[in-house]
């Protein structure tokens, strides 16, 4: 709670919309969500009388940062959304592919959360409702389920479909049927599910009991019949983009999907026992052991193969994964990689400066990593961002995080400035903003342009125009907290 109060006066027949500007302005915030006493909010449509309020009631504007989401990463678009702090929605980027919210801006209200597909999203309201857009063939048209999305507590999404878990346990599916968008074959078994992961085209649900229930793709993981028997007491899921890796209640591991992309872990299952957590890259799984050690499997082109750093990889804290390679912080805040050399599974050209890592991030095909005192070290393929020049380097100074585009890295420094490096057309180039970059709190990244919230609420975007570098007919939409506007009459 911020301490502010201020007292109005208003007519019994004034809006609650109105009633909240008047809050707003005079509170010198931007827009939030007006709660009566009790906690609840209150209808923006409706009066102060129908409202029930009375003289000397004591309201809450309600203000939260702005959060930002971004379609999955598609080779030609992206879009972002950003849920706004009165719980209404902005999108940008593609308008087809999620950018533009024109058909399903109205039904837009009070959301709670946002999930997206790699070209469309999905938003959960307050009431348990879904609302969607985007392209249909990515599951931007629910409106063959409509009637079935009604209290909805989680969505999870494909590359071209969603599946959403009601509160009674049940699942809700639609979009590309070949992704898994169609789940009629499996809906009777669909009870009581926990959790759902994706891979690229199929789903993977948990159920209560502990078992497992899939479909899409067959070739994607959506068909485990063959290790169904083994699926028993299941505690989470990961999933590549062809296969899963499920940790079972006694530690051990069960995969499926395609065999040569990590569904088939025969050869390394003996060692698969007391695992803490799985990484995935494209095609490859690596899991950590209780003991710090680790075990992989899939394709050996994406990782699947670590024997040539097996002797390194002890007391391991913690993995990271580019597209095809992976990068492991030991305990003593070293670095070891393995996978496609010269996508980020060879670091050795920085080795002797990767001392004290506390924070890997990875690009499609390289790797950035932040050190104790601040500064950051890359390695990987260059036009990813994997060779930052020396200019950018001596600007890499208190670094508190870092996020990637497929081929770019953005840096927030200790004083809120941002840096970026990479491929310029796909947010390694921030010049032509730069100035407008301070003060800036979180970054969030599409395949090809970064966003960042500022301070004040508002949000600066640079990188490719078709995968939302360029929000400037969003920006109205997207209020800052210094220009709450003019006080409605």
């Amino acid at each position: 709670m911020s301490g502010k109060r201020a007292s109005l006066e208003v007519e019994l027949d004034a809006s609650i919309d109105a009633l909240k500007q008047r809050a707003q302005f005079a509170l010198g915030t931007g827009k939030g969500r007006l709660l009566n006493s009790s906690g609840e909010v209150l209808n923006g449509a409706s009066t102060t009388e129908e409202a029930q309020l009375q003289s000397g009631d004591v309201l809450t504007l309600h203000v939260k940062q702005v959060e930002l989401v971004a379609t999955k990463r598609s080779y030609l678009f992206s879009a972002f959304a950003a849920i706004l702090a009165d719980g209404s929605v902005v999108a940008w980027g593609n308008a087809k592919y999620g950018g533009s919210t024109c058909a399903a801006r109205q039904h837009l209200k009070d959301v709670q959360q946002v999930q997206s597909s790699s070209g469309a999203f999905a938003a959960i309201l307050s009431d348990g409702s879904v609302v969607t857009w985007g392209a249909s063939e990515y599951g931007g048209d629910s409106s063959t389920v409509q009637e079935r999305l009604k209290n909805v507590r989680h969505i999870q999404a494909s590359s071209h479909a969603f599946a959403a878990i009601r509160g009674d346990g049940s699942v809700v599916t639609w979009g590309d049927f070949g992704y898994g968008g169609d789940s009629m074959a499996v809906q009777d078994q669909l009870r009581d599910v926990q959790q759902i992961q994706a891979s690229d085209r199929s789903f993977a649900a948990v159920l209560g009991d502990g078992s497992v229930v899939t479909w899409g793709d067959t070739g994607y993981g959506g068909n485990s019949r063959a290790v169904q028997d083994q699926l028993r007491d299941v505690r989470q899921i990961q999933g590549s983009e062809r296969s899963f890796a499920a940790i079972l209640g006694n530690r051990s591991v069960v995969t499926w999907g395609i065999p040569g992309a990590g569904g088939d872990s025969s050869a390394v299952q003996k060692k698969l026992k007391n695992v803490q957590k799985i990484q995935a890259s494209s095609g490859a799984f690596a899991a950590i052991l209780e003991d710090g050690s680790v075990v992989t499997w899939g394709d050996p082109d994406t990782g699947g193969d670590s024997s040539s750093v097996q002797e390194q990889l002890k007391n391991v804290q913690q993995i990271q994964a580019s597209y095809d390679a992976f990068a492991a912080i030991l305990g003593d805040g070293s670095v070891a990689t393995w996978g496609h050399s010269r996508h980020g599974g060879n670091c050795s050209a920085v080795r002797e400066q990767l001392k004290d890592v506390r924070h890997i991030q990875a690009s499609q095909a390289a790797f950035a990593a932040i050190l104790g005192d601040g500064s950051v070290v890359t390695w990987g393929d260059a036009r990813c961002g994997g060779d930052c020049s020396e200019a950018v380097q001596k600007k890499l100074r208190k670094v508190q995080q870092i996020q990637a585009t497929h081929s770019a890295f953005a840096a927030i420094l200790g004083d809120e400035s941002v840096v970026t490096w990479g491929q310029g057309a796909f947010g390694g180039d921030s010049i032509v903003v730069q100035e407008q970059l301070e003060n800036a709190q979180q970054i969030q990244a599409s395949r090809g342009a970064f966003a960042a919230i500022l301070s004040g609420g508002s949000v600066v975007t640079w990188g490719h125009s078709e995968h939302g570098g360029n929000s400037i007919d969003a920006q109205d939409s997207i209020p800052g907290l210094l220009d709450p506007g003019p006080i409605p009459p």
